[in-house]
């Protein structure tokens, strides 16, 4: 069944439909990333929005147990070029088009997905529907659709819960989580305890935790409520902290930078990032659209940890007061290479060496 993708600006490109026939509306965004297509799809970085894949064949590895990012993916569609109806994968139990349907979530394929991306580099991310016909109708109800700016609110947890292990107590702030950070976590045995973004610094600290991580998330993180950046300035002083993706967003308005929304989003694997003290270079994940703006850093509290080696974007922060920093890069490895875990383990160092400090 052919059904149309039409983008705010006018433009409509004509595809196959699978997963849902259902009609949708949302942010659209392009990711290069060659593979780990339901790791993205499920991610709620991607909460309320149209991805649009770069990679020429999508759903050729199925849907595993092993590769959610939460529990129920968020997305409003999915644009490919091609669809894999046949899984090779052994560890497949359900293919794409079935967990699409599962999920009320449309797609489109035998789209010119490299024409489509084109255009959006050139325009910038916008809003975009999926419908079944491309009519004067349809394009008014996109015009006039106005998108929900509370996708925190929508993907971040309303309770604390624990995951549970033997190793330092480490209290996660949920602004979006997705799970790779808790396996990262798991892989030092921290004993986790994630709380949602509006808990308080009393809440946080009757924890007594031995570090503190400030998740991922959807979405601008300036419409977030100031208590938000009153919680980060005061646990920053508490414990070690590590920001990541709008986490590391947060840790800069909390000490004062400010962000510009970037004109062409990043979203996709082996994106180049430099260590600027060791002149080192990783490759990593990225689900980016915004970035700090360098000229509005207080260099008397912060300074640049990690650069993009694409357009220089600041990639990385670190407090010089506080055991604290943050990376705008996933450092997870789901999907994506593994290169950027070692931010774990300098977070699990600095830990060490605060529990060390405060024993003494």
């Amino acid at each position: 069944m052919q059904r149309h993708l039409i983008l705010e600006d006018g433009t409509v490109f004509a595809g196959e439909s699978f997963g849902a026939p259902a009609t949708t509306f949302g942010e659209i965004v392009f990711h290069t990333a060659m593979t780990g297509y339901q790791e993205i799809i499920t991610d709620p970085v991607y909460d309320n929005q149209i991805i649009v894949f770069a990679t020429p064949i999508v759903g050729a590895a199925g849907i595993h147990a092993g590769a959610y990012e939460s529990m129920k993916p968020t997305i409003r569609g999915m644009i490919v070029h091609d669809l894999a109806e046949v899984s090779v994968n052994r560890q497949r139990r359900m293919n794409l088009d079935r967990f699409l349907k599962q999920h009320n979530i449309p797609g489109l394929y035998h789209v010119d997905t490299r024409k489509l991306i084109r255009h959006l580099r050139e325009t910038g991310s916008q809003k975009a529907s999926i419908v079944d016909f491309a009519d004067d109708h349809a394009k008014d109800q996109l015009v006039a659709t106005v998108l929900t700016n509370k996708q925190v609110a929508n993907t971040a947890t309303v309770k604390p819960y624990a995951n549970p292990g033997r190793g330092r107590h480490i209290v996660v702030i949920d602004f979006g989580l997705k799970h790779g950070i808790l396996r990262m976590l798991d892989d030092y045995d921290a004993n986790v305890s994630v709380m949602p973004y509006t808990t308080t610094v009393e809440e946080v600290l009757t924890l007594d935790p031995d570090g503190i991580v400030l998740s991922t998330g959807p979405g601008d993180p300036r419409v977030l409520p100031d208590s938000v950046l009153t919680l980060i300035r005061v646990l920053q002083t508490k414990a070690p902290m590590l920001g990541i993706g709008l986490g590391h967003e947060l840790f800069a308005l909390a000490n004062d930078a400010e962000l510009l929304p970037l004109s062409s989003e990043h979203h996709g694997m082996n994106h180049p990032i430099e260590e600027i003290v060791s002149r080192q270079m990783m490759y990593a994940m990225q689900g980016q659209g915004y970035a700090v703006d360098p000229e509005s850093i207080d260099r008397n509290k912060l300074f640049v940890t990690h650069r993009d080696l694409v357009d220089g974007a600041i990639q990385g922060l670190r407090h010089r007061d506080y055991p604290a920093f943050s990376v705008q890069f996933f450092p997870d490895g789901a999907p994506g290479p593994l290169d950027a875990t070692t931010i774990f383990a300098d977070f699990f160092d600095t830990v060490e060496d605060y529990v060390e400090h405060v024993q003494s």
